[in-house]
């Protein structure tokens, strides 16, 4: 018989600070399921993306699933700007190049198709720092509630391939 033990971590950062990759990174390098909590919980509590936002949500998340971890990436609010506003999409395709390190062959065109790229309204600088003092407001609450339940642990940097083998490390600790 094989037992298979259930663990669930929430992972959290402002926006732009890396949460998908880092959730990606974990299922692959761990072999985990990644479950939205807004997807799970969607049906009993009213979520918009970024779940949970607020100290009820988390309280409301706690309710119904035991939260092993709480992973919370700790981005300078500076990089995240930066990041985003440098941000240009292919709108058909949702292929994403960054000005800074993943820029396109032509500045302003896809690499594939050579059809314009354009600037999404939320990663407009005004937009970027409106919503990062909003994450702040809402979530430091969260964050505390889960500090004052032991299971927050903080990853600062500015680059997710150097948060990453921290995460990895803690995680392989917390799993083995």
């Amino acid at each position: 018989m094989v037992l298979q033990r259930i663990f669930r971590a929430v992972v959290m950062g402002p926006p732009g600070s890396g949460k998908g990759t880092v959730s990606s990174r974990i299922t692959k390098t761990f072999g985990l399921k990644h479950l939205s909590s807004g997807d799970l919980l969607r049906a009993n509590i009213e979520s918009k993306t970024g779940f949970p936002r607020t100290v009820s949500q988390a309280e409301a998340l706690d309710g119904v699933y035991r939260v092993d971890t709480v992973i919370n990436l700790d981005v300078p609010f500076q990089t995240i700007k930066e990041r985003l506003t440098s941000r240009w999409t292919h709108l058909p395709s949702g292929r994403v190049y960054n000005t800074d390190f993943n820029p396109p062959k032509v500045a302003g065109l896809d690499d594939v198709t050579g059809e314009p790229l354009v600037q999404r309204d939320d990663d407009t600088p005004e937009t970027v720092t409106r919503r990062l003092k909003a994450y702040q407001t809402q979530t430091e609450p969260v964050l505390e509630y889960f500090r004052s339940k032991g299971i927050l642990e903080v990853f600062s940097g500015t680059e997710t391939n150097k948060i990453w083998p921290h995460v990895q490390t803690f995680l392989s600790r917390k799993l083995s």
